[in-house]
């Protein structure tokens, strides 16, 4: 028997009592009392590898925390860097440009859109740039374009109703796209929408009188400076400042989204959606996008759509609401900042998105299916356009 405990000893790296087995030279009768033991030795070595393990576990609590907001950070900067790259050029570009007169070359040509909304003409290349590059890019040229000291929260208001609307078309749009529903019929849409919000509003507000208070932005991303090194100084807060922005919206929503209140806010939504002819698993979605973006909700329905769950219509109903009304905390947040009336901004852009959104669903309900499926959508499945 010492023979055997001692060339079982040798033989501890194998993880079974078949490989000592194999190895060591044992008499038949003793082969059922040493597997036995084996068996209660290999079980005693387990437990205490996982006892192990559960300890350390117990002892760092925080660490799914700490990774979950590792991520997070990461992401934030990877999408930071992506903004940087577009605004920065942009930004000093436009300063270029404004320092050399073109700017008020230029500015007559959005006059009938911003005399619509009572703006001054030289937001019109904000909004611009708004709509290509997205609110990023819009927000750092406001102030450089036009003093604060001319704007009025109701101007500061209107613009950021447009501009909530119709933002980063080149690629929301093409994310909207791919779910099916025309690029050109739902990119129409809402610069439409917008501006025909933004023109109720402006009358809405001129004929009250309300928000004619001068505009009192708690930030001010930039602002015209006479010296190209106050220009670039003020360039450098605004964007450390937009990168503070970024992680304590992002770090916020994920607090939201950890403890389950995003999801309770999304099932209560959920009524107001079947108002706007939004249902089913179609209305998950658009509240996924409503609160978090056109890239989360869109996404959602692309693979919805390929799978034939969601019928083309409510597809295309779930885009035109996402299209006037996403990412409601972080945009919000953001154009408050800049002196925005959040009850306009937000409360009234609800209520308008839900209004048009429901007008155009009725609309669909009279369209023939040829007519939606040349003009409005594309089914991504064929399956999909007999649902």
């Amino acid at each position: 028997m010492s023979t055997f405990v001692l060339d079982a000893s040798r033989c501890r790296r194998f993880r079974s009592f078949r490989s000592i087995r194999s190895i060591c030279v044992i008499p038949s009768q003793a082969r059922n009392a040493i597997k036995l033991h084996g068996c209660a030795i290999f079980d005693r070595i387990c437990d205490r590898a996982r006892g192990r393990r559960s300890g350390q576990c117990h002892r760092s609590p925080l660490m799914p925390i700490l990774t979950a907001a590792l991520r997070k950070t990461l992401e934030t900067l990877e999408i930071y860097w992506v903004l940087a790259r577009i605004m920065v050029p942009i930004t000093i570009m436009t300063e270029l440009l404004s320092r050399m007169g073109v700017i008020e070359a230029i500015a007559p040509a959005f006059a009938p859109v911003m005399s619509l909304v009572g703006l001054p003409p030289e937001l019109g290349l904000a909004w611009l740039s708004g709509m290509l590059v997205g609110i990023w890019g819009a927000v750092p040229l406001i102030f450089v374009l036009v003093p604060a000291s001319s704007l009025s929260v109701a101007d500061i208001t209107v613009f950021s109703a447009l501009l909530l609307f119709a933002h980063g078309l080149p690629i929301e749009q093409k994310i909207i796209q791919k779910a099916g529903p025309g690029m050109i019929a739902t990119t129409l849409l809402r610069i439409l929408g917008g501006v025909l919000y933004a023109f109720l509003l402006h009358r809405l507000l001129a004929a009250t009188g309300w928000l004619s208070s001068p505009a009192n932005p708690t930030w001010i991303p930039m602002s015209a400076t006479p010296e190209w090194t106050g220009f670039f100084t003020s360039l450098l807060e605004t964007m450390i400042s937009m990168l503070v922005i970024l992680l304590a919206l992002s770090w916020g929503l994920e607090v939201l989204r950890v403890t389950g209140l995003l999801k309770l806010l999304m099932k209560a939504l959920a009524p107001l959606l079947r108002l706007a002819g939004i249902r089913g698993e179609a209305g998950h979605f658009t509240a996924v996008g409503l609160f978090l973006g056109i890239s989360y909700g869109g996404g959602l329905l692309i693979r919805e759509a390929r799978s034939g769950a969601v019928s083309p219509r409510q597809v295309f109903v779930s885009c035109v609401f996402m299209g006037f009304a996403h990412s409601v905390i972080e945009d919000t947040l953001i154009v408050v900042a800049l002196g925005a009336d959040i009850g306009a901004v937000l409360g009234g852009r609800l209520v308008f998105a839900l209004a048009a959104t429901a007008a155009v669903a009725a609309v669909l309900r009279s369209v023939s299916d040829e007519t939606f499926f040349t003009w409005a959508f594309r089914a991504p499945n064929p399956q999909a356009v007999s649902r």
